[in-house]
């Protein structure tokens, strides 16, 4: 009964197979069905690897045969084919058949991973072949903002109340409402605008009204810079009053900001509208009020947003040439944090000029945060000073640099 079973086995398998089976009926038939599953796999990897290679060619056509081949293998990764067969699909003009891909893939796959990738495409087929999805009927949210976004391109009337209705919920996550409120950015029509600006003055939550101000400073319109000044000057919120002033630094709306700078009660509104001030770029507008502005304090603060601002030749001559030994110095410590823009040179120069004490030790923590070691060694070997001296050794020794390895080397000789 047994020679009988291992006849009929044998002459059932392939001729490949059947001498592998008459030399040894286990090691060698495991080896060769691995070798045909390795094929197969191999095969399967190919052709997929192959509609990727179309795909990044738009070559939609031999994407959608290499992706029909790969699938009919039905290997591993026939979800993802199948996906991929219906996106070069809709590429090609085929929609209907990537409906049909979809529908495929959906109903033999439905745990698969390209479930959701293929549910949003097929919100979007459906969008261009003229039967939209509705938004109202959907139940993901994710995939209800695609269905907006959608029909925000051809029917922003229908469009405009879903998303009014999706951000007034109580019960969407607040990132399916930014995501909502990003969509809304999208449409320039007065009642999208209108929209957006009723919810940044405070008619929706209050994380969601921050990021509204965030998108109309990014849009850098007059028309959006006028709306955030008018909230500006509406507003006793300061975190509402901080938002906008980075609306104003998005927008690159210096006017404003200038004008905060120079009114605005609160210091630390101030100082705020000063540093964006800077990060916008305002260099002129930063010496400008530097030159009318009385507090020594405020003064301050303007050093050191012309530090993010990168403006060094005034810096260099306030260093340099202000009357106030304290102005000097904040000047200075800004010189350092420049780095090698930061004059090192001029920095020497001072240190060898100035005579208050406290000047010339800024100028020695600067150098030290430039990692100057070579202005370091220079003023060391300058120095007569005990004391100076041997501060500017105790900051060399923790700069690591060429000339101060070989300034130590020296003193230890």
């Amino acid at each position: 009964m047994i020679r009988r079973t291992i006849l009929f086995v044998t002459l059932a398998l392939p001729a490949g197979l059947c001498s592998a089976f008459a030399q040894g009926p286990s090691a060698p038939l495991a080896q060769s069905l691995q070798t045909r599953q390795a094929r197969q796999v191999n095969r399967d990897d190919t052709d997929y690897q192959k509609g990727l290679r179309a795909l990044d060619a738009r070559q939609w056509d031999q994407a959608i045969s290499s992706f029909t081949a790969a699938a009919s293998h039905k290997g591993s990764q026939v979800d993802a084919a199948l996906y991929w067969k219906a996106y070069a699909e809709s590429h090609a003009g085929h929609r209907d058949e990537a409906l049909s891909s979809i529908a495929e893939l959906r109903d033999a796959y439905p745990s698969s991973r390209w479930i959701n990738d293929a549910r949003a495409l097929e919100v979007e087929v459906r969008a261009q072949v003229g039967a939209p999805v509705s938004p109202a009927s959907e139940q993901d949210e994710n995939l209800k903002l695609i269905a907006i976004n959608s029909l925000m391109q051809s029917d922003p009337s229908q469009a405009l109340p879903i998303l009014q209705k999706l951000l007034a919920s109580g019960n969407n996550p607040v990132k399916v409402k930014e995501r909502a409120l990003f969509v809304l950015t999208q449409n320039p029509s007065p009642q999208a605008r209108k929209l957006l600006t009723d919810i940044a003055r405070g008619s929706s939550n209050p994380d969601l009204q921050l990021k509204a101000i965030r998108y109309i400073g990014m849009m850098g319109s007059e028309e959006s810079r006028k709306e955030l000044a008018s909230l500006y000057a509406s507003s006793s919120d300061e975190r509402i009053k901080r938002a906008i002033l980075q609306g104003f630094m998005l927008s690159g709306s210096r006017a404003p900001l200038l004008n905060v700078a120079k009114t605005e009660t609160n210091p630390e509104l101030r100082r705020q509208a000063i540093r964006e001030l800077a990060m916008s770029g305002g260099l002129d507008e930063l010496w400008q009020l530097y030159q009318s502005e009385n507090s020594v304090e405020n003064r301050k603060a303007i050093l050191q947003s012309m530090f993010l601002g990168g403006n060094s030749a005034k810096l260099v001559d306030i260093a340099r040439s202000d009357k106030n030994p304290e102005l000097r110095i904040a000047a200075i410590k800004s010189l350092g944090l420049m780095g090698g823009n930061g004059r090192g040179d001029v920095l020497v120069s001072i240190y060898q000029s100035d005579p208050n004490r406290e000047v010339r030790d800024a100028v020695l923590n600067s150098l030290f945060l430039q990692h100057n070691g070579k202005a370091l060694v220079a003023l060391a070997r300058s120095e007569k000073d005990p004391e100076m001296k041997k501060k500017i050794v105790e900051k060399m020794a923790l700069v690591n640099s060429k000339e101060t390895t070989a300034y130590m080397m020296e003193i230890l000789k």
